[in-house]
């Protein structure tokens, strides 16, 4: 069969990829659609090309009249039922199960189907729709970038336009206050720590994604109110391109706010920024231990970020945890989504993600509403570029590479750490919390970790080691 890709339209679901620089670099022809803030399609070519916009159209739903005609002649039964079972979903707009036969297709390299099947979605879908739409809008924007071979280049072209800093950190912001994910990971790492340094003087803690410092607010104010005096506290934080960003600069915006609430509270306070680097090995060179300080380390969604050895030789995420174990921390707590994105297969991946982001999208619905443009901008720039990552991209471009908590409690162990409780104290908070958002939340707890979940699937696993 030949290979029909340079025929194909990309339906670009974000304005940040709405450039022809972009969508040449991506299919290395012009683009002939995308789908708008509201889900309309819009041309996305050079002004003088557009006014060719109405023949272009025709040209393109008559291509696709004639795919569809071939597509309509099996060549055996089972063919037959199958396309039969295919017109069924479309006809009775089954978004859901569409996309999985989508994502079969292109898994399968089936490439006529997946065409097909790719127009058919692109009047499904809509990014100011239902949880299943809107997410669809971008799961259907990974699978035309896994097709066209183009994922890492979208990916880019998102990291490249995003909006400004301050519209971005507003973003981050909104998805903090109407999702508990940030707030249950932070309240439970703080709990733990808190935990295990309460009769130390001297502390330090090593943050491997600080953001803009919010997870250490609460944990500053309660250890200034300490029993009998403060504690010295120093805090090393290590950044990420996104928060820096974001923050309109490095980490020293950081420490000023940290290093002000810590002077209002009258505790002492010290405030260091930090590199991590992987050429080739895993590398801290700003790091600073004093043996006389207790430590505790910290990663907040940070690790799935880091490769193994199913990425290349060296196998980063084992090596990190190794070298934290060698500093002797008090405690080291960790925060992780709870889906497998790493190892597993593309299409088996791709359903985990649908399950997974289903469940995000619904729990957001049920705070902000449908025509809500924050959402729209939430869910755009916060969570859709990771969804095109997670489908799209392969190897060292896929940077989104998830693992369930069964895989990160064999990997603690296996670097020489064992479980460190989690507090029950917290974990009422945590359940009064939930109460403030929707009834839809749950909390448990098993297997030495905290499971957040929307509607009994587990979202978020908090856990504590030493």
């Amino acid at each position: 069969m030949q290979n029909s890709r340079n025929h194909q339209a990309i339906y670009c679901t974000f304005e940040s990829s709405l450039l022809d620089g972009v969508v040449n670099n991506l299919c290395g022809s012009p683009s002939t659609g995308s789908i708008s803030g509201n889900g309309s399609t819009v041309s996305v070519l050079d002004p003088e090309y557009s006014s060719s916009d109405s023949h272009d159209n025709d040209t393109l739903r008559h291509q696709l009249r004639e795919l569809e005609t071939v597509m309509m002649e099996p060549s055996d039964n089972s063919d037959t039922e199958s396309w039969q079972q295919l017109m069924e979903l479309i006809s009775r707009g089954e978004l859901r199960s569409v996309l999985i036969a989508c994502a079969k297709a292109v898994s399968d390299d089936d490439l006529l189907t997946a065409e097909w099947l790719i127009s058919e979605l692109q009047q499904m879908v809509s990014v100011s729709g239902e949880p299943i739409q809107r997410l669809g809008a971008y799961m259907l924007e990974g699978l035309i970038a896994r097709l066209s071979s183009s994922g890492i280049s979208i990916y880019n072209a998102l990291n490249c336009k995003e909006p400004t800093g301050g519209e971005l950190l507003s973003y981050m912001q909104l998805l903090y206050e109407i999702c508990p994910y940030f707030k249950f990971g932070y309240m439970s790492a703080n709990g733990a720590i808190a935990d295990a340094l309460k009769n130390e003087d001297k502390i330090h803690i090593i943050d491997f994604q600080i953001a803009q410092g919010s997870q250490w607010v609460s944990l500053i104010q309660a250890l200034a109110a300490r029993p009998g005096g403060p504690p010295r506290v120093r805090i090393t934080g290590i950044d990420d391109t996104t928060s820096e960003y974001a923050r309109g600069g490095g980490l020293n915006l950081v420490g000023e706010r940290l290093s002000q609430l810590a002077n209002s509270c009258n505790l002492p306070f010290e405030f260091h920024a930090a590199a991590l680097s992987f050429s080739p090995e895993v590398q801290l060179p700003n790091i600073v231990l004093k043996p006389e300080e207790a430590l505790a380390v910290n990663f907040p969604f940070r690790l799935h970020h880091i490769p193994d050895e199913s990425v290349g030789p060296e196998n980063h995420r084992d090596t990190l945890l190794r070298l934290v174990k060698s500093w002797s921390p008090k405690v080291v707590t960790l925060v992780e989504y709870e889906l497998n994105t790493n190892t597993a297969p593309f299409f088996p991946r791709f359903l985990e993600s649908l399950n997974y982001y289903s469940a995000i999208f619904e729990s957001i619905n049920a705070t902000l509403p449908r025509d809500h443009r924050e959402r729209i901008n939430v869910e755009q720039h916060c969570l859709a570029r990771e969804i095109v990552n997670i489908i799209a991209c392969e190897g060292a471009e896929r940077f989104e590479r998830h693992e369930l908590h069964g895989k990160w409690r064999s990997r603690f162990s296996m670097a020489g750490f064992r479980p460190y409780p989690l507090s029950p104290l917290v974990n009422a908070t945590i359940r009064t919390l939930l109460q403030k958002y929707s009834s839809s939340y749950g909390l448990e707890e098993r297997d030495g970790a905290l499971y957040l979940g929307w509607m009994n699937r587990a979202l978020v696993t908090s856990c504590a080691w030493k």
